[in-house]
């Protein structure tokens, strides 16, 4: 096939940033004109904000069949969230115990947090995953005491798609340690989640990765469930995220979730086109799918190629085909260490530098997969063929 390089740009990269979805920006870009305002002034325009702002909570707490919308605390992003959630309900209780636990494929921030209270004094212990993802379950209960406060496992990872099972894993956390933390920053909006029957304390969320504006997360925080502020100022979201709301993000995260939970069933259409890329580019020599081959996001395609570099991969099919995917996570891609979660199963390190991740969206068309396919066997074959000397 020939590849028509003046094509339109592909977007494959949703699991970094998902564009903001025209009908989101439609309903909150009056949030940054005529209806601007602090949401804790006296007058109407701050009561309107000030309304705006929880409506926002409660379609977000829809989502993810919160009990309360009080239950949910805005945010700058989700990495504030995770270090209110993780550092937050650890110092909070730690008169309880000072051990935390992660799994080996957290999001780098997760772990930043981790390792901060580690300096600070807490025993951190670090959940193994198996070649697919998943984590060991096994695992998990041998390595929580009653000591374990707060135990952070990702819904799904980014690089490798791989969906874990959380209600099992809540069942464990609480059998043998305290609250558990879910980041489910990439997996809200591509699969039903029910915090209350799957019995999360805390639960993460991103307004970007919802087709929502950048600049606004979310965090689920049970009732009951005591955390400490990280920081402080004027006593905004319950004092746990201080600081002047970001309206037009929060309104737009609002809106985002609404359609999200509305179109769920869009991500069936996602699974059919992701199995068809993943099966077409399996057959690519030296092609290596990571992740579980089931248990994974409906958009998320990954890959490790022998003999070639992922960084290569990507601006080549950028330069060479307008199409714009990923290797490993965008959140630590300027270092030139391997990907943590390629090695955490078990990848060397030459592999987990070789890898490609294509996330599919609202805009992926079944009638753009044969040009992606053939874009990215022309580029393995074209960089395997250089000479490198």
């Amino acid at each position: 096939m020939t590849i028509d390089k003046s094509k339109a740009r592909i977007y494959l990269d949703y699991s970094s940033v998902t564009p903001v979805d025209e009908r989101v920006l439609a309903f909150a870009q009056k949030f940054l004109t005529t209806a601007l305002a602090n949401p804790l002034g006296l007058h109407r325009s701050g009561q309107e904000a000030g309304m705006a702002i929880e409506e926002a909570r409660l379609q977000v707490a829809n989502l993810i069949h919160a009990e309360d919308p009080k239950s949910i605390v805005f945010t700058s992003g989700a990495t504030e969230a995770i270090n209110i959630a993780v550092r937050g309900t650890a110092l909070r209780h730690k008169d309880k115990g000072r051990r935390i636990a992660v799994s080996a494929i957290e999001h780098i921030s997760t772990f930043n947090s981790s390792k901060d209270l580690k300096k600070n004094g807490y025993e951190l212990a670090v959940i193994p995953v198996d070649s697919t993802g998943l984590l060991l379950l096994d695992e998990l209960r041998r390595r929580l005491t009653r000591e374990t406060t707060v135990t952070s496992i990702m819904y799904a990872n980014s690089e490798i798609g791989t969906v874990q099972p959380i209600f099992e894993i809540s069942r464990i956390v609480h059998e043998q340690g305290m609250y558990l933390h879910v980041d489910a920053t990439v997996a809200a909006g591509k699969i039903a989640i029910d915090v209350q029957k799957e019995e999360i304390d805390l639960l993460t969320l991103s307004s970007n990765e919802l087709g929502g504006p950048q600049g606004a997360g979310a965090l689920y925080i049970k009732p009951g469930v005591k955390v400490q502020p990280v920081s402080f100022g004027g006593g905004q979201e319950r004092g746990l995220r201080s600081g002047t709301e970001n309206l037009f993000a929060i309104a737009g995260m609002g809106e985002a979730a609404r359609l999200a939970a509305a179109e769920l069933g869009e991500n069936q259409r996602l699974v059919r086109l992701r199995d068809e890329l993943i099966e077409a580019i399996s057959t690519i020599p030296g092609a290596r799918l990571t992740g579980h081959p089931h248990h994974r996001l409906p958009n998320h395609v990954s890959f490790v190629f022998t003999g070639v570099e992922g960084e290569s991969i990507i601006l080549n099919l950028d330069a060479e085909y307008n199409i714009q995917a990923a290797t490993g996570s965008a959140c630590s891609a300027r270092t030139l260490e391997p990907s943590h979660v390629l090695v955490a199963i078990g990848l060397e390190a030459e592999e987990a530098h070789s890898s490609l991740v294509m996330t599919l969206g609202r805009t992926t068309q079944q009638s753009e997969l044969p040009y992606i396919i053939n874009a990215v066997k022309q580029t393995v074959e074209k960089l395997r063929g250089l000479d490198w000397a």
